[in-house]
């Protein structure tokens, strides 16, 4: 296979790109020159496969320049960069990385639980600037026992209802439709889950749909004793409403892993104690990072060797 081209659409994994390099012929987007025409002009036909990620995917001009190309695979569990419309009107196969991330973003989303209500990092911030010595750190919020509200019980949203249930929480939900094997309970419409829990989740895909989900509504129906964690996509909050809500303490905190415009920031979150900031690593471990990898690979082996996928997107 060291012929096919493959085109990795931005840096990623260093060990993905070295097996990507081991078995393929890479070409990798972000080292040619600004001007693409050149690069196009003389790799167009070449390449065949395109591995993106959250960052930059693969949208339709992309998808466009390659007229060979048969498969888009993204090193991650999530789509919104990938042009499903445009692959499916093209016959271009899509994969994706789901199941290897699915316990280390659960897991992060309680380690922001916990670091929102227990202040972790501002009490790790008073000790290390040396204010310990002049008087007790202030009070944080128990999490067992508290309600847990979940938006979108895929894998990851099991995964945390499951990890909650740990802590004597109850769980409640909301997704497209009712989920026959579970014993939360479900809320049809986002506003009525925000209304009765203290806690909520965001664990869903990206689509135009949950887009701007979390918006004023939602989080005046949170209040001033809600904590927002946002696992998902950061286009799921409307981060001008929650910045104001969170200033006005209209919103008692947030534990955020995206953002709107990553790796850019609203700077007012800098000062609040009672926000967690965290560079969007929700998989970022080592042994995900390396299945995750593998998973790439693995898919993409098996489209050119005419095997079924491993993780196809219908």
């Amino acid at each position: 296979m060291e012929g096919i081209g493959v085109l990795m659409t931005c840096p990623m994994y260093k060990y993905l790109e070295q097996e990507l390099e081991t078995r393929f012929h890479l070409f990798k987007l972000w080292e040619q020159p600004s001007d693409k025409a050149e690069f196009l002009k003389a790799s167009a036909l070449k390449i065949k496969a395109i591995v993106g990620n959250t960052k930059i995917g693969a949208d339709a001009q992309l998808i466009d320049a390659f007229p060979n190309l048969e498969i888009v695979a993204s090193y991650s569990v999530g789509l919104d960069k990938i042009d499903l419309i445009k692959c499916e009107e093209k016959g271009i196969r899509v994969t994706n990385t789901p199941d290897v991330l699915t316990d280390d973003v659960a897991d992060l989303a309680i380690g922001l639980i916990l670091g929102v209500l227990r202040k972790i990092s501002a009490s790790d911030g008073y000790v290390r600037n040396g204010k310990w010595k002049h008087g007790d750190f202030q009070l944080g919020t128990k999490f067992s026992g508290k309600s847990v509200g979940i938006i979108g019980l895929g894998r990851i949203g099991s995964a945390v209802g499951k990890r909650a249930e740990a802590f004597n929480c109850s769980i409640s939900y909301h997704s497209r439709s009712q989920k026959p094997l579970t014993t939360y309970k479900y809320f049809p419409n986002v506003l009525d889950l925000a209304n009765n829990c203290e806690i909520l989740v965001v664990a869903c895909a990206l689509t135009d749909e949950t887009r701007h989900i979390i918006n004023r509504e939602v989080i005046e129906a949170l209040g001033p004793k809600g904590i927002l964690i946002n696992i998902g996509r950061g286009a799921h909050v409307d981060e001008v409403e929650l910045v104001s809500a969170l200033l006005e303490g209209r919103l008692g905190g947030a534990g955020l892993d995206v953002y709107e415009n990553e790796p850019e920031i609203p700077e007012e979150l800098f000062r609040l104690d009672n926000v967690v900031l965290l560079p969007h690593v929700g998989s970022d471990t080592v042994e995900t990072s390396i299945a995750m990898a593998d998973l790439v690979i693995a898919n993409l082996e098996a489209h050119f060797s005419n095997k079924p996928l491993l993780t196809p997107v219908s």
